[in-house]
């Protein structure tokens, strides 16, 4: 085992610390909504519940791809692990996928977090290729 000579600096450590509770957000907000929990159901509406009741359970699916392998991914930066990147990257698809899907379907009402969601995992990406580059992970 041979330990990294790149260190990285500050920030590197303040994105990823950053990046861990972004994806334990989302994978509170999956497990509130796979599970319906009491307090995740009181943060939405009738009608909200509704939709996101009736959503294919493959799109639930790529929800905890997404969150999962983000928050591995993250934890991966943490650890200045190669292999963040690759997770993060299954993470950002699952992203896509799921987003894809809300907006064409016409559900706009939270454009801002679906947006928000979509430019974080696109920068996780591009951290992490930038990370393995400047020699910060391995």
């Amino acid at each position: 085992m041979t330990a990294n000579s790149n260190k990285p600096p500050i920030w590197f450590w303040i994105v990823s610390v950053i990046a861990i509770l972004w994806n334990a957000m989302g994978v509170d907000q999956y497990i509130g909504q796979a599970y319906k929990t009491e307090r995740w159901r009181s943060a939405i509406t009738d009608e909200q519940f509704e939709t996101i009741s009736n959503m294919p359970s493959w799109l639930t699916a790529a929800f905890a791809i997404a969150v999962f392998s983000g928050i591995l991914g993250s934890l991966g930066l943490l650890l200045r692990k190669k292999w963040a990147n690759l997770l993060l990257i299954i993470s950002l698809i699952a992203v896509m996928v799921q987003m894809g899907y809300v907006l064409i379907q016409g559900h706009f009402e939270g454009i801002g977090m679906t947006i928000s969601i979509i430019v974080f995992a696109i920068f996780l990406v591009w951290f992490s290729k930038k990370s393995i580059s400047k020699g910060w992970i391995s």
